[in-house]
């Protein structure tokens, strides 16, 4: 499994879009044991991001990847 994290200048100054993929990398990391094997992901930051919380994060990624059926365990 490969993941791809980008956040272009429309997410803010160099800080935020900063911030933004470290939101990303930190809910990916969580959901990693969950995924399908064989799959390789980008995800792109859009401008809300920056001021998400981690839970947030971690919560629209996991609906993202329920509904492209890349979770492996069912609770997920």
């Amino acid at each position: 499994m490969r993941v791809g994290v980008a956040a272009g200048r429309t997410v803010g100054n160099a800080v935020r879009r900063n911030r933004a993929k470290r939101l990303l990398r930190a809910a990916m990391q969580r959901l990693l044991p969950d995924l399908a094997a064989g799959s390789d992901l980008l995800l792109i930051a859009r401008p809300p991001l920056p001021a998400a919380t981690l839970e947030e994060t971690d919560a629209a990624l996991r609906t993202l990847l329920k509904r492209a059926n890349l979770l492996n365990s069912p609770n997920a």
